[in-house]
């Protein structure tokens, strides 16, 4: 049984086949659903055409989301795909990499905290706000967050403050959005070696840890994500929202290495 079969869902965030939305895609039309893609700008979108041919997507749609102009346009142009789509994939973060290579006090500033949350937290909400009319009743909006929203990840640093940001707003757009039967979740995943991930200072030490540390003793991928994705977006997840779902082979639960 195909769980997505005729949902309409967009998904934004991919831009290698590494990339978390590029996993969640997979499974979503594996599943049965049909998909708009949205990227940056045209120079993205030419470089995502090659690693798409195996999704078939319907369209994809350039979208900067730093601009609330073009988040009204992005979905015009899908008004003139569907009248009414059923979900949106949120897998959009940014920080510049200087943030992500020292001491949190000494590296962070006024311009790039604002960056980190406008582009990692803000869009979300900007995105969905702007969709909200074309949402069908069920809808599920799903973003991708980490566990350095509420722990401290060394290095991690603002964009940890921007995921708690995040978090936080997937909370109160449950609350709005749920009067009109729209499920809002997020998916926290361990972590992954995706193109953004390797400029975090020191990420294969961290990864290495998180390794030898989980429950399972097994990576996380992009597949596993996608398929949790999968059932948020199918109507089997309704009666949840507003909930972060730990997708890290139990990692989050952990106090303290093994003795």
């Amino acid at each position: 049984m195909k769980l997505l079969l005729n949902k309409k869902i967009l998904v934004t965030g991919i831009s290698s086949k590494y990339s978390i939305a590029y996993g969640i895609a997979k499974a979503l039309q594996k599943a049965g659903a049909d998909l708009v893609i949205t990227c940056q700008n045209k120079k993205l979108k030419s470089r995502i055409k090659k690693i798409l041919n195996n999704l078939n997507p319907i369209d994809i749609i350039t979208c900067d989301v730093s601009q609330d102009n073009e988040i009204d346009l992005l979905f015009v142009k899908l008004s003139k795909i569907w009248s009414k789509f059923d979900g949106l994939i949120h897998s959009i973060a940014y920080t510049n990499s200087i943030q992500l290579n020292d001491d949190y006090i000494k590296v962070i500033n006024r311009n790039d905290f604002v960056k980190a949350h406008e582009i990692s937290s803000y869009s979300f909400v900007a995105l969905s706000k702007a969709s909200f009319n074309m949402l069908n009743e069920n809808s599920s909006l799903v973003t991708i967050t980490y566990l350095g929203s509420n722990k401290v990840v060394p290095n991690y640093n603002v964009m940890g403050v921007a995921k708690a940001s995040l978090e936080a707003n997937v909370r109160y757009m449950a609350y709005s959005m749920g009067k009109n039967n729209i499920k809002v979740n997020a998916i926290s995943s361990g972590p992954i070696k995706t193109i953004s991930s390797y400029k975090i200072k020191n990420f294969k030490s961290m990864f290495s840890y998180y390794l030898s540390h989980n429950c399972i003793k097994k990576e996380i991928t992009i597949d596993n994500i996608g398929n949790v994705a999968v059932f948020l977006c199918s109507d089997l997840s309704n009666g949840i929202t507003g909930e972060v779902i730990n997708v890290d082979n139990g990692f989050n639960i952990l106090s303290c290495s093994p003795i």
